[in-house]
């Protein structure tokens, strides 16, 4: 090999190095970004997942009332059914 061949393998190789390093700096920031709306996902989820269980909780006595309800329908009718 001669100098000059010498020379511009080295050039070549350092080109080569940024154009590596560009690479590595642009696949860092989409890591980062994705991590990024990873963790808004997880703190999404997770106040959904508290919005849901307030919901469960405020929900439980419907179905007790409307037993209730349909108890005293039923009493009711049958106090109108004697009564007569």
């Amino acid at each position: 090999m001669t100098p000059e061949d010498t020379t511009r393998v080295a050039v070549e190789l350092a080109e080569i190095r940024g154009e590596i390093r560009e690479g590595f700096a642009v696949i860092r920031g989409q890591l980062d970004l994705a991590l990024q709306r990873t963790g808004q996902a997880e703190t999404d989820i997770d106040d959904l997942d508290k919005r849901l269980a307030a919901l469960e909780r405020a929900r439980w006595p419907l179905p007790s009332i409307a037993a209730a309800t349909g108890a005293a329908g039923l009493g009711v009718a049958l106090y109108q059914l004697v009564a007569k």
